[in-house]
């Protein structure tokens, strides 16, 4: 007698360990809702004046001594536009779990191209620099 194998998709199939569901928004496929969400923020303050310049999926090839280490995808980058006049690149990502890769991609990224990652969590933003040990 052949059994047959019993196929569980949640059990064996692909699935976000950190329960992120991916979305479609706006003609945009995202990683999570809360990416989603977030674009649809910033799509607004876009077209109210206050950012502009909005990317979605910035690549930056990080590179030390010429020997590529990693690649860093920052979910948006976009210009601030203070109420004086000046204006502030933001590199921003949206977050629900920090991840040691992150953590570590976001201290590259401070130490080879002097940015702070903006980080935005859906109970609110968080502006980290380098994260103490």
């Amino acid at each position: 007698m052949i059994k047959k194998s019993i196929h569980y998709p949640t059990r064996y199939g692909k699935y976000n360990k950190y329960n992120a569901k991916k979305t479609e928004f706006m003609g945009f496929k995202f990683d999570s809702k809360w990416e989603a969400e977030r674009y649809g923020q910033l799509a607004s303050m876009s077209l109210a004046g206050v950012i502009k310049d909005l990317e979605r999926q910035v690549k930056y090839e990080i590179v030390v001594n010429d020997y590529k280490i990693c690649r860093y995808v920052a979910d948006f980058v976009y210009t601030l536009v203070h109420e004086n006049g000046t204006e502030e690149k933001i590199v921003e990502d949206a977050k629900g779990v920090q991840t040691t890769d992150f953590k570590l991609k976001m201290k590259l990224m401070k130490a080879v191209f002097n940015i702070d990652i903006k980080i935005s969590k859906k109970n609110g933003w968080h502006y980290y620099g380098i994260i103490p040990y």
